[in-house]
């Protein structure tokens, strides 16, 4: 092989309806390595016909950090490829699709630069997640824009949730401790 790397495979269905996991398949020399972050072709079982029109990056240095739960609420609905590359994160996405079969129902998987596996979190769904690793670094890529008016949030400690959270949380945002409980206002989700 020259350097295209394998492609991305090995896609596994997790508890929440349509939000699957994707691990590539890295090319390792005496160079370093090369891997294939996105391939439309080869995920399209997945992502469908959906246009990729944001790509955000984000930063999170401190351990037991927890960002979340957030997701856009109608007529913004997204969905999200969200990779690791820096690090390692706990990561989470639940349904909050009142029709859905896993409704208020939550998958976890860790992601990690090493792993080189990705989550698919579909319309719907919010996620959060928690660093595992100092200074890890997450990539995202949305299927709609940031809409400010959209945006929305549930608790990362919701009792309807039951997360298990790996660590004590360390560092969480006035904004995501803000979130209303499901149990207060989930009729007004907009989803």
């Amino acid at each position: 092989m020259t350097g295209g790397g394998r492609p991305i495979g090995d896609i596994r269905e997790t508890v929440v309806k349509g939000a699957v996991t994707a691990t590539s398949h890295p090319f390792h020399d005496d160079r370093g390595r090369f891997a294939r972050l996105f391939d439309r072709g080869l995920l399209n079982s997945v992502h469908t016909d959906r246009p990729i029109v944001q790509v955000n990056h984000s930063l999170t240095r401190q351990v037991g950090a927890l960002r979340g739960m957030h997701f856009q609420g109608m007529p913004h609905l997204e969905a999200k490829w969200v990779r690791c590359i820096k690090g390692r994160v706990f990561d989470v996405a639940v349904d909050l699709r009142s029709g859905s079969p896993s409704f208020l129902k939550h998958a976890v998987v860790e992601l990690s630069a090493e792993a080189a596996n990705m989550f698919f979190i579909p319309e719907g769904c919010a996620h959060g997640f928690q660093v595992l690793e100092p200074e890890s670094e997450l990539l995202y890529l949305h299927t709609a824009p940031y809409s400010p008016g959209a945006e929305g949030g549930v608790r990362w400690d919701d009792p309807l949730l039951s997360i298990d959270w790996p660590l004590s949380p360390t560092d969480i945002s006035k904004r995501d401790l803000s979130h209303p409980l499901l149990t207060e206002e989930f009729k007004g989700l907009n989803i």
